[in-house]
């Protein structure tokens, strides 16, 4: 239970956040969301101190694969090294600053810079310095080797990095959270692959509102009214509404479970899919609970969700499963890469049934992405009125929280929203004051 009364200041005369417990009202100013000083400083802060995601395992499946992306404005690498490891580098020559890989993907054994023809091993180490004898001989090439990102873990194929070298180690930053990370690796019994091909795109809006959407059914059926017809007309079963429960996890992640009138590829039948697939389904299910608990099953087979991983991973895990990572490149615009994801050695059928559920709601085209675009969209023109209309209001449920009953939460509470918030806050307290009219101070 946090503290009564808890401000986490902006400056001398302003705060980022209001959250009184005892009024039940939670609150953020809009200024995090519009201005630069603020946005600099959550690159400091947040992203340069805490573990994010960077992929997954299965996109470098072989020695040599690669992949590079832009990442909290840095060029990265991320390479399956010929000696069996997963490694993240900065993409920049230690020599001049040029892009040693310019592909977005692909498999080398080798990387070589096209400026001075600088050469470097798979494993980040330099293998070649035209003219090496006029740096000093031998003795200097260990100092122009790739520079790695400082930490790299891969835990159960997901990939995640952190820049600072002194940051708790990736399990115990994940803490309650690992164990819904479990639910959707669980579901492949050989593991889960990334489904080839990636999707991006953008929204003019700040990174947080796309965040605080994954895991905010306030908005669902009045936003995506046009789904929920498309499913009656399909015959989906949506009687019973959306229901479930918002969780905080701690560290500022969240999650958001429930139960819709949509199908699960694993492993939860849809009349829609015919008899036939009902004997995949409930084999599918059995194999659940024979290599997992009981418990584990339902929350694997029966239960959709969508987790929130502090700061940029979303993992939307409900009719298919797509990862989504964010990429804050400005205050007022996001660049968002999602894969669907699918257990290794799933069925064509089932693999073409994903897809199209996939594509059909979470794809850039589907019925839900472009109205979330909308709306971040409008929230962020309206934001540039935010010294006069200075607060959005997350208090939902807030009051007398504590004592709700945890089936009845979801639909009458935001604590998951309240919990990202709160971290964001924690960490944007540290270090220097940031004022909204100016550089930090």
């Amino acid at each position: 239970m946090p503290s009564p009364v808890v401000t986490t200041s902006l400056d001398g005369n302003g705060s980022l956040i209001i959250d009184n417990a005892a009024e039940g009202v939670f609150q953020v100013n809009r200024a995090a969301m519009i201005e630069p000083s603020i946005f600099d400083a959550e690159q400091r802060r947040v992203f340069d101190k805490v573990w994010v995601y960077f992929g997954h395992e299965s996109e470098v499946p072989s020695p040599g694969d690669f992949r590079t992306r832009t990442l909290v404005g840095r060029p990265l690498i991320l390479v399956h090294g010929d000696d069996g490891v997963i490694r993240a580098f900065i993409n920049s020559c230690p020599h001049r600053g040029a892009e040693v890989c310019r592909e977005p993907k692909g498999n080398a054994k080798a990387f070589r810079c096209l400026y001075h023809a600088w050469t470097f091993a798979n494993t980040g180490a330099v293998l070649n310095i035209p003219d090496k004898e006029s740096y000093g001989g031998e003795s200097s090439n260990c100092n122009f080797d790739l520079t790695a990102v400082p930490r790299v873990t891969n835990y159960r194929g997901f990939v995640f990095i952190c820049f600072d070298k002194d940051a708790v180690d990736l399990e115990t930053y994940l803490g309650r959270a690992k164990t819904y990370l479990d639910y959707v690796a669980d579901q492949g019994e050989d593991g889960m692959e990334v489904i080839q091909g990636t999707q991006l795109y953008s929204a003019r809006a700040n990174w947080k509102l796309l965040v605080e959407n994954s895991i905010d059914f306030y908005h669902t059926v009045p936003l995506h009214k046009t789904y929920f017809q498309y499913l009656e007309d399909i015959g989906a079963d949506i009687s019973g509404g959306v229901g479930g429960t918002g969780y905080d996890l701690g560290n500022g992640h969240g999650v958001v479970c429930f139960k819709a009138g949509w199908g699960r590829p694993v492993a939860r039948w849809e009349p829609a899919w015919g008899e036939a697939e009902k004997i995949r389904i409930d084999a599918l299910r059995a194999g659940l609970e024979k290599r997992l608990s009981s418990e584990a099953a339902a929350m694997v087979g029966d239960t959709d969700r969508n987790l929130m991983l502090f700061p940029n991973l979303l993992i939307n895990d409900i009719m298919a499963t797509v990862i989504r990572q964010v990429n804050p490149v400005a205050p007022d615009y996001m660049e968002v890469t999602q894969w669907a994801l699918a257990p290794i050695g799933e069925p064509a059928e089932a693999r073409r049934r994903r897809l199209h559920a996939f594509n059909t709601f979470l794809g850039p085209g589907g019925f839900a992405t472009p109205d979330d675009i909308e709306a971040f969209e409008g929230c962020q023109r309206g934001f540039h009125a935010w010294r006069e209309t200075n607060w959005s209001d997350y208090s939902r449920g807030y009051f007398g929280e504590e004592t709700r009953a945890e089936e009845d939460k979801l639909s009458s509470h935001e604590t998951q929203i309240r919990s990202f918030y709160r971290r964001w806050g924690e960490l944007m307290a540290g270090g220097e004051n940031i004022s909204p009219l100016g550089g930090a101070s």
